[in-house]
């Protein structure tokens, strides 16, 4: 994953250019010196074009009641996938982000969610994923949140992803 590092951007659109655990430790380094009380939502939404599928991942930063800024990644895959399959494709990709900076979440006091854009209602056909994605992601130790308290992956992720 060390390759897809370097596709880390601001919203901005401003590249990451060191390694993502520097960014985010110096960030949060920065924003405590400020006074900030910070809690981190991590999330990822997909969207498939034709015989691709875009996925976009965020990690929101909140300032506890003053606004908030996000990091962005991108990625396309043609491997065909049902919505099961893409639903916990997504959630791996938060994981996959989430875990290597946990420890540096912890160390600074940071809490950290997972968001996941899954639909609790059983009408919905992402729903038959919620069950694995919730095991998945409490079983790694992190908080999970699913539509409609999943704004990072739902609102956030989903306006990324074209």
């Amino acid at each position: 994953m060390e390759t897809d590092q370097q596709q880390w951007r601001k919203l901005s659109g401003e590249k990451i250019r060191i390694p993502l655990k520097d960014e985010i430790e110096k960030v949060i380094a920065n924003e405590r010196a400020m006074g900030h009380e910070l809690k981190v939502c991590i999330g990822t939404d997909s969207q498939v074009k034709g015989k691709e599928t875009e996925f976009a991942t965020v990690i929101v930063f909140l300032r506890k009641g003053k606004g908030g800024f996000m990091y962005i990644h991108n990625e396309t895959t043609t491997q065909k996938m049902s919505i099961k399959e893409r639903m916990l494709a997504e959630v791996a990709k938060s994981i996959e982000v989430a875990y290597p900076l946990c420890n540096i979440f912890s160390r600074y006091s940071v809490d950290m969610e997972v968001h996941v854009d899954i639909n609790t209602n059983p009408n919905f056909k992402s729903n038959d994923a919620l069950k694995e994605a919730m095991g998945y992601i409490m079983g790694m130790g992190f908080v999970f949140k699913a539509k409609p308290d999943a704004f990072a992956s739902s609102s956030c992720a989903n306006k990324i992803v074209h």
